[in-house]
């Protein structure tokens, strides 16, 4: 799937926010979490990633099921 610069950009931001859940990213651009982990690995400096890792994991917020 070919995603155009400004669909990159708002997915990283969607992924940064906390009450966006990865769901809502799936529902609108057809990523899996899987896959917006490699879109934020591939797009984001490597800090900026492992910091953007660990504020994600296993926050609740991030995953609709879980909240």
């Amino acid at each position: 799937m070919k995603l155009s610069e400004s669909s990159i950009s708002a997915i990283i931001e969607m992924a940064w926010q906390d009450r966006i859940p990865f769901e809502a990213i799936l529902t609108q651009y057809g990523l899996s979490e899987s896959q917006v982990i490699c879109l934020m690995r591939y797009h984001l400096k490597e800090r900026s990633f492992k910091r953007w890792r660990m504020r994600v994991s296993g926050r609740s917020t991030k995953y609709a099921k879980l909240r």
